[in-house]
């Protein structure tokens, strides 16, 4: 059977910045990969106003095109925190998807809608059978990964992933959403800032593990390795 990744974030470009690659890695494996954004209310965000349903069509559309699934809540910006109702609602994605590995935000960062989705994602991941009462709402691997300098604080990986192979659909992703949200042309002569952020960090990320671009992320929990 195939296998499943869960990758979440809190906004609609959380993991397209943050590991675009490996959900692109995993849909060459042809594992099935579902993007959930805890944020699908984006009428309170004034770069997007009287847009924001194109947003998320836009959103959805840009992640079927790359082989991805993308999956939305209904919170708003800073109008939403770990509670009873936020746990379930995304213990109800664990239990639909069943992913074989999930990533979820550092819970450390600047922003607070990161750190709120954080924490919910960790109760809902690794609890999602006690929150629904089901015992196959189990998430084997859970990994977390960060949103960038300007986001991310503290944040130390202890897996690296090589993401060379994918990394010019990665940028032409990541560029397409940023261009819409900007109301400019997409061009791939042009990098928009999040690109050149991202592009800077992987780069990072390539020469700590000897690679082009690479992606970092941190494992929840510690497994044996062969490494002879």
């Amino acid at each position: 059977m195939p296998k499943t990744l869960l990758a979440i974030g809190a906004h609609y470009d959380d993991c397209v910045f943050g590991i675009p690659g490996i959900m692109l890695q995993a849909v060459r494996k042809e594992y099935r990969v579902v993007n959930l954004a805890l944020i699908g209310d984006y009428s309170n965000w004034s770069p997007v106003k009287s847009r924001e349903k194109e947003l998320l069509k836009v959103s959805t559309d840009l992640a079927h095109y790359f082989g991805v699934e993308m999956r939305f809540l209904n919170y708003a910006s800073g109008r939403y925190h770990l509670d009873e109702e936020t746990k379930r609602a995304v213990a109800n994605v664990v239990a639909d998807v069943q992913p074989d590995i999930a990533f979820m935000l550092w819970h450390t960062d600047r922003h607070p809608d990161h750190e709120a989705a954080s924490a919910i994602s960790k109760v809902a991941l690794r609890q999602a059978g006690t929150i629904l009462g089901n015992e196959k709402a189990k998430v084997p691997r859970i990994y977390l990964y960060d949103n960038g300098p300007g986001h991310t604080i503290g944040f130390e990986p202890n897996t690296y992933v090589d993401v060379t192979p994918e990394w010019t659909s990665a940028m032409e992703w990541l560029g397409q959403l940023m261009a819409f949200v900007r109301k400019k042309e997409y061009s791939e002569l042009e990098l928009d800032g999040a690109q050149i952020t991202k592009a800077n960090l992987a780069r990072y990320r390539g020469s700590a593990c000897g690679v082009k671009y690479a992606e970092a992320v941190w494992a929840m929990s510690h497994r044996p390795a062969e490494i002879l």
